[in-house]
């Protein structure tokens, strides 16, 4: 566990004797004057002294192969994130007495998925009621592969461990992933409905069927494939007044708030392909 503070280090290690129930923090931060940086790896994420350390750090991999931060949602007091060939992120608000800090401390959480999640894309991260789930797939575009699609293909993870586990999305399992069916899409729309898209290989030939539905408990209906293009919210590049300026060929990609914090993923791009990518807290002076 560390905590950031305003002096010239702005990262210092810190133990603490805490009991904890359940999942346990990757790390319990607390922002200063200076940003925190964080780049992902296969073991969960690093923190790095600044952005320039992340600079040629890996190759670059095309974005479906790649570690990267793929959704973010924002709660009323968490951020919660899906890690592409990885798992999944929460930072929530918290306080431990026994670091005795003026503000509150924000507790970072990972839930690696391990090797299972290693072999497939994260095609959808959105909220089955009260429950995160994300669905996986198996992505052939850049690579020719035997691999089964995902079972099971939707995985969810609480507060109870740091070990994610599968969930039952009843909408889905109209396409068993037994008869070959993937599911590469999960969004919601721009008109607050979920969209998915559903796909099978048969020899050489792809069928894919589009859906859009108000509730995981049916269906929903089968619409076009320009419907269902124009209604998904696409990820776009984010920019904000507090966000440090980043190297050449980097982007920042998701933003979330909490408390009077900042949030911001970041990606090393390269047309279709992801080299570094991480993230950064750092205090909003607007908030």
């Amino acid at each position: 566990m560390f905590l950031s503070c305003s002096r010239s280090q702005p990262v210092e290690n810190t133990h603490v004797n805490v009991t904890w129930s359940g999942a346990r923090p990757a790390a319990v931060l607390q922002t200063g004057e200076h940003p925190i940086w964080f780049k992902l790896s296969e073991s969960g994420p690093v923190h790095i002294e600044t952005i320039q350390d992340a600079v040629l750090l890996k190759a670059f991999t095309p974005w479906p192969y790649a570690l990267h931060i793929r959704f973010l949602h924002e709660r009323a007091d968490s951020l919660a994130m899906a890690l592409n060939r990885d798992g999944f992120l929460k930072i929530t608000l918290g306080e431990i007495p026994e670091l005795n800090a003026v503000q509150p401390s924000l507790f970072m959480y990972y839930f690696p998925g391990g090797d299972f999640f290693r072999r497939y894309t994260i095609g959808g991260f959105v909220f089955y009621g009260e429950k995160p789930a994300a669905v996986l797939y198996l992505d052939r575009r850049f690579i020719d592969t035997d691999d089964p699609p995902a079972n099971p293909r939707a995985w969810s993870f609480n507060m109870n461990s740091n070990t994610p586990f599968p969930v039952q999305i009843p909408a889905l399992q109209l396409f068993p992933e037994d008869d070959g069916w993937d599911v590469d899409t999960l969004r919601l729309g721009n008109d607050g409905l979920f969209y998915f898209r559903t796909a099978r290989r048969i020899g050489e030939r792809l069928i894919s069927q589009t859906f859009r539905k108000t509730d995981f408990d049916h269906t929903g209906d089968e619409i076009s494939v320009d419907t269902f293009f124009s209604a998904i919210q696409w990820r776009n590049d984010v920019s904000h007044p507090s966000l440090p300026p980043l190297p050449e060929g980097f982007v920042y990609t998701e933003i979330g708030q909490i408390g009077g914090v900042l949030f911001a993923s970041w990606e090393e791009q390269a047309d279709y392909s992801i080299g570094a990518a991480g993230f950064l807290l750092i205090n909003n002076p607007k908030y």
